[in-house]
């Protein structure tokens, strides 16, 4: 939509602000279909950056969320790149926990889940010193304005009632901003509310090339990535609450058959006998009704209407039944890399060192630009 003559031009600031506006999440939506559709075309072109931060066991939000969706584009031939987020531990606690363990289990996650080290480069944050070198410049691209408008630093800051942030979590979205620009991604798999993290990257790649210049004078040192829209739903946890580790109300993706089935028996339906999907009116029981769905396939409707007047007993063994059948396979192949932790080691040291070359030519180029080469 062009501007009508006359009109204020947001600034830069305001444009990342104002990332989930209706306008620009509609742009968002429609520039990822067409991104679906190029895929199908030529998946050459792109480049996917995701990751996590090591915080804990994958669950099955993880898995419905995120992880399906990443094995899918990998299939599909997109060159994917998976972070394992380990310095961003640090924004928000005091202490890192038992980090090595955590790291070694998001890859084992990772690949029970389907990811395949030999079509996407698995790496860790830590082992990748001139991706954070990229930071420095990018700071001088920002404003301190721009960083308290952030949502993620301004929900924290809400959260810990105005205290002084850590310098690290005031300067999140640039790290962010550094994971997606460092090795030229330009697709990023995000929710609506994560659009301003990605508005900012691309600023940060813009303002670089305005005012840096570039190391070939035909193209600029980043792309400016774009959002793929993520479809996942919302899942709550079987408290009816928000799915979250933090709360004890997740199915970890390393539960045992017993151990989801156990969990899955407390979940929080209501008192109404019959059984439908309707998510307004009845959340936890039309919950449950969409996880049986995801790891079944069937509709949750056909699912509710199966079940009828069973009450939430038969709903929770329904749930369990599709749940325990299609992380099964998963199950297994987890067992198996679990009992082989040097082999999990080498997909990372391998998908590291890829990394660290594409970063230390990144940085190159970005030297150059910048005129540093002496």
């Amino acid at each position: 939509m062009s501007e009508q003559a006359g009109a204020p031009v947001p600034s830069a600031g305001e444009r990342v602000a104002g990332a989930t506006s209706t306008a620009s999440v509609k742009r968002a939506i429609e520039r990822s279909a067409e991104i679906e559709e190029q895929i199908d075309i030529d998946p050459s072109q792109f480049r996917m950056l995701t990751g996590d931060r090591p915080t804990g066991r994958l669950h099955l939000g993880h898995y419905f969320g995120t992880l399906k969706n990443r094995v899918e584009l990998q299939n599909r031939g997109v060159d994917t790149w998976v972070l394992v987020a380990d310095y961003q531990v640090i924004t928000d606690r005091d202490v890192v926990g038992p980090l090595k363990e955590r790291v070694l289990g998001l890859v084992t996650d990772y690949l029970a889940c389907g990811i395949d080290p030999e079509k996407t480069t698995i790496f860790a944050h830590s082992g990748v010193p001139a991706l954070n070198q990229l930071m420095i410049p990018f700071l001088a691209l920002v404003t301190e304005a721009e960083l308290h408008r952030n949502p993620t630093v301004k929900a924290e800051s809400e959260a810990t009632g105005g205290r002084a942030l850590s310098g690290l979590l005031l300067t999140y979205p640039v790290h962010q901003a550094a994971d997606i620009l460092f090795c030229k991604a330009n697709i990023v798999p995000v929710g609506q509310d994560q659009l301003p993290h990605l508005e900012l990257a691309r600023q940060i790649a813009s303002r670089f090339d305005r005012r840096f210049g570039r190391a070939e004078p035909d193209r600029p040192v980043f792309r400016r990535p774009d959002a793929l829209l993520s479809q996942a739903p919302l899942l709550l946890g079987t408290d009816g609450d928000k799915m979250s580790k933090s709360k004890g109300n997740t199915i970890e993706l390393g539960f045992t058959a017993d151990e989801t089935a156990k969990v899955l028996k407390k979940a929080k339906t209501d008192s109404d006998r019959v059984i439908t999907y309707d998510p307004a009116t009845r959340p936890e029981v039309s919950n449950l009704l969409l996880l049986a769905s995801l790891a079944s396939g069937e509709d949750p409707i056909a699912i509710a209407d199966r079940i009828g007047d069973g009450g939430g007993g038969m709903l929770k063994a329904v749930v369990t039944e599709a749940i325990n059948e299609s992380l099964a396979p998963i199950r297994v192949r987890r067992a198996e890399l679990e009992k082989d932790p040097a082999y999990l080691e080498s997909v990372l040291a391998a998908g590291t060192a890829k990394a660290n070359e594409e970063a230390d030519q990144t940085l190159q180029e970005v030297r150059e630009a910048m005129q540093m080469i002496y």
